[in-house]
């Protein structure tokens, strides 16, 4: 499986399937009931390791 790592694409599937968005000074956050918070920076593109990070708390990966 091929880890997205632009912000921009993961922050729309994240509002796709229903995670609310707060701003947060450096980084977006976003909710959702049941889950942990993601923090999405507010870069282009984040390394590998921050992508699995977000993967793993949205439940895109095993």
């Amino acid at each position: 499986m091929r880890l997205e790592t632009n912000t921009s694409k993961i922050k729309a599937r994240l509002e796709r399937e229903g995670w609310e968005r707060s701003d947060g000074t450096k980084h977006d956050k976003y909710r959702k009931p049941r889950h942990p918070t993601i923090m999405v920076p507010r870069h282009r593109t984040v390394t590998p390791g921050v992508a699995r990070s977000i993967a793993k708390a949205a439940g895109w990966s095993e």
